[in-house]
Order: structure tokens, then C-alpha cells, then sequence
């Protein structure tokens, strides 16, 4: 029996699992909670510090729930947000809050990247656009308004490179990290130095880029008394998240689609190339030689979070489920734009904002939630108008993460696109993932199609005709409202930031 530890640092929380490579059992699972935090508008940051806090506590605890100690586990791996930006100094301690991919501060700088550089020539090299997701225009803004903190910084790193770099004292950059942070030539496999002059960084201060199932270093002393795990075990550089979760959800082949009912909602695509084009991002996928053009909007899960939270007056999500369950398709003309951490793709405007459409004192509680998820589900098919305009065809689709609990939210879903849905049961997600990736660093498999023993389905989800037509007409509308709003969107996020 190979024991293997798989890690995601996630955007609400920190979970671990422990698989057997022979069996494909799941030992155990364990999580703990993260937070996020927004202190002005368009803001998104964690403290790194309480990433490897959680590991702390929840490794031993992960390790007793299995009934196994640290000697026995074979190989770790992690994944975790991207493209994260986390500043360390000489010391390797953490100098600020980490600023988060989908944080939407850096609107002028860019401005000034888009206006510097072609963007044609930036797609080219970096497969996606100048976004707000990209690194460079985050540390221009941190030289000109954190100036002292830049001073210091001697690494700059992503999530999941952290905790690696925690585990093992070794710094490394997995590669969808250097690819989706825009300072990364992926046709040519280096560094851009003219963009990484423009964002104020030397290249000595990114880490060595490294493939996922790479092993860059071992658990040291320090990091094996902290977390029960041995000293000596091998850990990969590991994995951006939602490439972790797309592999871990059986998305293999040409045409398979995953789409994340997550804290963001994500939409991954597998193709045999790479797929550029300035509305989408594009990741390598684990396996060799696959490429994942997708999208991610800002905020889809901690959207409904966010609206349960402030407006729930106490109910939970099954009774929210149930009230717009009871609302016909199209919200009785309520639309709404999700765009309330500004949006990624497809539109990439960290200035875009939030917009419930065509209220009326008719609308109950039920509706709007019921628009919320309808639109959450209409950012998805914007991504797919966008996937079919390149000639993509989906094969199958897949849907993951807490959003597939729901059976309203999976039923919207599969009504607006107009695609059946093949749930996963149970699935872990990405530490699933960053897990097999450790497997296959230390040779405990063979072929990246072993995954397919880990895996499990639930009942498939197929659309309705009339419904998915009435969400058509609603589409329209929904493309529409942000056309003819964008410039009122962004003279109000400018005074925000006045």
C-alpha cells in the first residue's frame, strides 16, 4: 500500500486527503477554514500564514483519521489557487496579505500593461490576455503604493509554491503558475525579461519552473515536526487547483468540458493545442502534450455565500433551494449580471460590477436567488458561445465542487447551457489531483488513465428543451446589459477609487 497526500489550498478553505494508490480508496479527508478578505471594493486577500496554520492542525488529524502515521505516506502533493501572488523576504516570512487572482485593484496599471505592450504579441507569448488576473500589473501597483513592502521582497510566488516551499525550504514556480501569471513565454519556456522590467521584478526572485509531477525537494525537519508528516518525504511541485480538479474529474480527452460549481466558477475545456484567444486562459493540462483553455468568473459560490450571509435572514441553502425552485425559468423577469468582484473572463473588466435587472415588488426572496444561479449559469454559456466561435465541440461534460450538492443549482445549470451533466459523487476535487500528481512524481503509477479507478458518478442531469430555449432569449438580454452598462459600471468603480 502507497499512501499518498494530496493538499488544496482553497480560496474557503485548506482540505487534505490521503489515498491508496493500489486501491483508489480514500483513507480520509479533512478541511479547515480559510477567509477571505475584501477591505475596499474589488479587494481579495488571504494570509498565507493561516494556509499553513491550517496544515498544522489538520495533517495530524488527517493522519489519525486514516488510522496511519506520517512514515507511511509515500509522497506529497498540493495544489492551490492561481495565479496568487504572495511576497516573501530574505527570510522566507511573509511580508503582506496575499493578493488573490481574482482581486480587481490594479485597473490603471493594466491599462498601462495593455497600452505598453501589444495585446495580439502578449496572447502570443503568454496564451491570455492582460487581465485583472495577471501578475505584472499587481506589482506595478505594489511598487507604487506598497513601496517599502517591494523593497523587502525577495521571492514572488503563488499558493501552492508556498506551501512546497513551507514543506520542503525548496522555492520552485509549477508551471501554470509562471503560465497564467503573464510573465511566462510558454512557446519558448522562459521568463519574458521586458515584462518582468515593466512589472519591476528580476527574474531571480521567481522560482525555478518546474512541471507538477516534478519532485523539487523533501519534507524537512522543521516542516515534519509541524505537521506529523516523516522528514525525508518527497513532495512535487504540485498543481493550479482547477487543473488538479479537471484531471481529478476524469477530463482527458479532446472535447471533455468540466464545469466548477465553486467559490469562482470555472469552465475547463481539454484540447490537444493550445487554443489562444484574449476572452479565455489557457493552462497546460497535467497530462502531457493536453492544453486547458478555460475561463473563470470572479465570483459564482461566493456570490450565493454572499447573498445567503447578508440576506438569508437565517435561512440555509436547502430552504433557498426550495423557494426558487418554486420559480419558473427566467426568474419572472429578473436578470442579473454576477460580476460583483468585477469579472475575468470572458469579458476581463476588474471594473465591471453586480446588477440585479427588472425588479418589481412582485419579486420575493425566491427570486432572486433563483437569478443568481440563473445567472451564474448564463457566465457560463457566454464561455461556451466563446468555445463554439473557435470550432470547439463539447463531448461530454463533467460538474464538480459544493455547488453539485445542489440539485436546483445542477438543474439551472444544465437548462442554460443545454448539455447533460455527469455529476461526480463525492469527489474530493483538487486534492484528489494534487494527490495522483505525487503518485505519479514517485512512479506509483504507470499512466495518468489510472484515474479513472478513483472516480464515481452520480445521476445525470439532462436539460430541458422548453427551458433552455426561454434561457436562450434570456441570454440576450443578459450580453446586452452589460454592453449598454459598462460605462456607467466604470464611472461608479471610478469613484470608488477616488
Amino acid at each position: 500500500m502507497a499512501l499518498l497526500l494530496g493538499i488544496d489550498i482553497g480560496t474557503t478553505s485548506t482540505v487534505g486527503i490521503l489515498v491508496d494508490s493500489e486501491t483508489g480508496r480514500t483513507l480520509a479527508t479533512a478541511d479547515r477554514p480559510a477567509e477571505l478578505s475584501s477591505p475596499r471594493p474589488g479587494w481579495a486577500e488571504e494570509d498565507p500564514r493561516q494556509w499553513w496554520d491550517n496544515l498544522r492542525h489538520l495533517l495530524p488529524e488527517l493522519l489519525r483519521r486514516a488510522g496511519v502515521t506520517g512514515a507511511e505516506v509515500a509522497a506529497v502533493g498540493v495544489a492551490g489557487m492561481v495565479p496568487t501572488l504572495i511576497l516573501l523576504d530574505e527570510r522566507g516570512e511573509v511580508l503582506r496579505p496575499s493578493i488573490q487572482q481574482n482581486d480587481a485593484r490594479a485597473v490603471a496599471e493594466i491599462e498601462e500593461f495593455r497600452r505598453r505592450f501589444p495585446e495580439e504579441e502578449v496572447l502570443a507569448r503568454t496564451g491570455s490576455a492582460v487581465t485583472q488576473q495577471s501578475i505584472g500589473p499587481k506589482l506595478l501597483w505594489l511598487r507604487r503604493h506598497e513601496p517599502e513592502v517591494m523593497a523587502r521582497a525577495r521571492r514572488v510566488m503563488g499558493s501552492y509554491d508556498f506551501v512546497v516551499h513551507r514543506l520542503t525550504g525548496v522555492f520552485s514556480a509549477e508551471r501554470n503558475w509562471a503560465l497564467e501569471s503573464g510573465l511566462f513565454d510558454f512557446r519558448h519556456e522562459r521568463w519574458i525579461p521586458e515584462i518582468l522590467d515593466f512589472a519591476g521584478i528580476d527574474e531571480d526572485r521567481l522560482g525555478t519552473v518546474r512541471w507538477p509531477r516534478e519532485v523539487v525537494g523533501e519534507v524537512t525537519s522543521r516542516a515534519a515536526r509541524e505537521t506529523g508528516l516523516r522528514a525525508g518525504t518527497p513532495v512535487v511541485a504540485g498543481s493550479a487547483d482547477h487543473v488538479a480538479s479537471t484531471f481529478s474529474a476524469g477530463v482527458v480527452e479532446e472535447g471533455d468540458l468540466l464545469v466548477k460549481l465553486g467559490g469562482a466558477g470555472d469552465i475547463l475545456f481539454c484540447t490537444d493545442r493550445p487554443v489562444v484567444d484574449r476572452r479565455l486562459f489557457l493552462d497546460y493540462h497535467l497530462v502531457e502534450g493536453r492544453w486547458l483553455p478555460n475561463g473563470c468568473m470572479a465570483a459564482s459560490g461566493s456570490l450565493i455565500k454572499w447573498f445567503v450571509r447578508e440576506f438569508g435572514c437565517g435561512a440555509g441553502y436547502a430552504e433557498l433551494d426550495r423557494e426558487a425552485a418554486a420559480v419558473p425559468p427566467g426568474a419572472e423577469g429578473l436578470v442579473l449580471l454576477p460580476y460583483f468582484l468585477g469579472e475575468k473572463t470572458p469579458v476581463n473588466d476588474p471594473q465591471a460590477r453586480g446588477l440585479f435587472f427588472g425588479l418589481t415588488l412582485s419579486h420575493r426572496r425566491g427570486h432572486l436567488y433563483r437569478a443568481l444561479l440563473e445567472g451564474i449559469g448564463f457566465g457560463f454559456l457566454h464561455h461556451l458561445a466563446v468555445l463554439e466561435e473557435k470550432g470547439l465541440a463539447v463531448r461530454r461534460v463533467r460538474v464538480t465542487n459544493g455547488g453539485a450538492r445542489s440539485d436546483l443549482w445542477k438543474r439551472i445549470t444544465a437548462d442554460v447551457l443545454g448539455l447533460t451533466l455527469e455529476p461526480l459523487a463525492a469527489h474530493p476535487g483538487s486534492c484528489l489531483g494534487a494527490a495522483f500528481v505525487a503518485g505519479m512524481g514517485i512512479g506509483a503509477f504507470a499512466d495518468w488513465s489510472e484515474i479513472d479507478r478513483f472516480l464515481a458518478f452520480g445521476e445525470p442531469v439532462m436539460p430541458d428543451a422548453r427551458a433552455h430555449e426561454r434561457y436562450r432569449e434570456r441570454f440576450r438580454i443578459y450580453r446586452t446589459l452589460y454592453e449598454r452598462n459598462a460605462d456607467l459600471m466604470h464611472a461608479l468603480a471610478g469613484e470608488e477609487g477616488a
